[in-house]
């Protein structure tokens, strides 16, 4: 359903906030002209790409946070690469355009559809702890280390998978090299791209401890101060780096001199001798670079209205976490409930789930994770019996047992875990091209700049997510599955999402935010599915964050809503979070067409472009 007869208030103001976003300067359904024949924005930045959150057409269709990041991607589905070869063209430009959520430094989560084979298959992609890590990996005299300590560390590194995912999606289902896709890329970092307001925001707000480590300090603190709008930032180094991963593949971070320089960097993180920071040493070796692999899994699966809907099984909690709150919500009709119903069903939903997931999911290679019972309809009946219309469930509220559902009958006995904390600025980017193959790729470095540490001469951020592990256990005396151990993927809530319609692309979504992301894609989902909202109105729509906590994160906008006081009444709790995600997404329209969606407002909006315009 494409037209929305009748608007709930919450519905009404999303709409509303979509046509305003429409009507702004700069902001157009499709361009008027497509982007330049490169992709990038020129020499020296001097050709400024626009940004267009909704484009419709043919030929495929780029969505990601960044204009020329989906300008790389248009670039090579134009030249006949399909959507993987696009998919890590537009993820290697994000590297340089927003190297403070992604990078060769970090990892991810790749979900594809295969449109001859018409299957549903993932990467995890996910970093490792080194060999040597055990449980008590951040804890110094028996005691956690404080988390910014942790963070700004060589202990929060793990070893990167970015490169390896990129290079598999590629052997497994791409048409082009490694090589090929990377220039676009490349030659962002050699001619520069303009720094933007969010891009000088974020530098601003690391500047402290970017100014710590000489090799950072001289890429984003140009004369030791954030980069001025408008201005342009280069960055050689990375050009240099993606050269050499062209020609070498992936053996050269692996095996050869890149990972040499990462191990070294990890190992006696370079630290201005003047900074009073401590930075300590992380315990990552050439060793673990050369045993690390990216594994190929089966998906998540959920029916949901009739719809086919797969994500990523653990080490990511996404999948298990959005399947299992849509099976919840399965047995509500959420089409003819009033706002306020719908909100507190969804939140009661993304409670319940989030208390299952921080006590049962974890890297399965080291927890007995059990993600075919989190995602069965019986279990999420056996939960959803919790909710009731005129009451809220207190948090933290204890798990169910996915493998005895409803032996302690419909009551929530026990402990509840606590949710760890998870940095927020990962980005995500969905790609279809013209034969219907679909990419939905969340990537991440964790925190807003990763561990702040760029490795010398390479142009790239190391990630700090092995601080998405519990650094204790959640609730002591209760198992927790993400405790660090050696060779381990941290927990994660990155949940890029595939949805079919007999066996077909209906729409795939991802978003960053930490464990938002969790909360964002749900809402997407259920915006499109159940509430008659278009694409880009659900990617739209303020945003509420329920992850079994006493209170519910929301956005200004929600906080705003006329159901607000409703929602209080019966016990809900808000908090202001501030801006929550910057989904992006990609819609088969009836007639063939695709819909490419991205973040209006979110981070500075989003760029969506298809190959051919619809100039209707």
């Amino acid at each position: 359903m494409r037209v929305l007869t009748r608007l709930t208030p919450s519905l009404a103001l999303a709409a509303a906030l979509t046509a305003a976003l429409a009507a702004a300067p700069g902001a157009t359904a499709s361009p008027a002209a497509p982007p330049p024949p490169d992709g990038v924005r020129g020499a020296a930045g001097a050709h400024a790409t626009a940004k267009a959150p909704e484009a419709v057409g043919r030929g495929g269709a780029v969505a990601s946070v960044d204009a020329d990041a989906t300008a790389a991607g248009i670039e090579v589905l134009r030249r006949g690469g399909n959507a993987v070869d696009a998919a890590v063209a537009t993820a290697a430009a994000l590297g340089v355009t927003e190297p403070y959520s992604a990078g060769i430094g970090g990892g991810g989560y790749l979900v594809y559809y295969d449109a001859r084979t018409r299957k549903v298959q993932t990467l995890d992609g996910r970093e490792t702890a080194p060999r040597t890590a055990d449980a008590g990996l951040f804890l110094e005299d028996g005691r956690p280390l404080p988390f910014a300590d942790a963070v700004t560390s060589g202990l929060s590194v793990g070893v990167p998978g970015t490169p390896a995912t990129w290079e598999r999606a590629l052997r497994l289902w791409g048409s082009r090299p490694l090589a090929d896709v990377l220039k676009p890329a490349e030659r962002i970092a050699d001619r520069g791209f303009t720094v933007d307001a969010t891009f000088r925001d974020q530098t601003a707000a690391n500047q402290a401890r970017f100014r710590d480590f000489p090799a950072t300090r001289q890429l984003f603190l140009p004369g030791g101060a954030p980069p001025a709008v408008g201005s342009t930032l280069r960055n050689p180094d990375l050009a240099a780096t993606y050269r050499q991963l062209g020609r070498e593949g992936t053996a050269a971070l692996y095996r050869g001199s890149v990972g040499a320089d990462i191990v070294r960097t990890v190992q006696h993180p370079p630290v201005d001798p003047a900074a009073t920071r401590r930075v300590r040493p992380g315990r990552m070796t050439a060793d673990d670079l050369r045993a690390y692999g990216v594994r190929r899994q089966r998906p998540t699966h959920v029916e949901y209205r009739g719809l086919d809907v797969y994500g990523i099984a653990p080490s990511s909690s996404g999948g298990t976490t959005v399947g299992e709150a849509l099976n919840i919500l399965e047995r509500s009709d959420l089409r003819r409930l009033d706002a306020v119903q719908y909100d507190h069903r969804f939140l009661e939903a993304s409670r319940i789930a989030f208390a299952d997931r921080n006590r049962w999911v974890g890297d399965p290679r080291f927890s007995d994770v059990p993600t075919r019972e989190l995602l069965s309809q019986r279990y999420a009946d056996s939960r959803a019996c919790l909710i009731t219309p005129d009451h809220v469930l207190t948090s933290p509220l204890a798990p169910g047992d996915p493998r005895h559902p409803g032996a302690a009958g419909c009551t929530a006995a026990g402990k509840g875990a606590p949710e760890a904390y998870e940095g927020p600025n990962t980005t995500h980017l969905t790609v279809a091209d013209r034969w219907g193959n679909v990419v939905s790729y969340t990537l991440t470095i964790e925190q807003t700049g990763g561990s702040g540490i760029t490795v010398p001469g390479r142009g790239f951020l190391l990630n700090n997510e092995l601080t998405d592990f519990s650094f204790t256990p959640a609730v002591p005396g209760v198992p927790d599955p993400n405790l660090p151990g050696p060779g381990k993927r941290p927990r994660s809530s990155i949940s890029p999402t595939v949805v079919l319609r007999d066996g077909r692309p209906f729409l795939a979504a991802g978003s960053p935010g930490g464990a938002t992301i969790i909360t964002t894609v749900l809402q997407v989902l259920t915006g499109r599915i159940d509430r008659g909202l278009s694409l880009e109105q659900a990617i739209a729509a303020p945003r509420a964050s329920q992850r079994n906590a006493a209170a519910t994160g929301a956005e200004p906008a929600f906080l705003a809503l006329p159901e607000r006081a409703k929602l209080e009444a019966i016990g809900h709790v808000f908090t202001d979070a501030g801006e929550i995600g910057a989904a992006t997404g990609v819609e088969r329209l009836p007639d063939g067409r695709w819909l490419a969606a991205a973040e209006p407002v979110r981070r500075g909006g989003g760029a969506a472009a298809v190959v051919v315009p619809d100039r209707r």
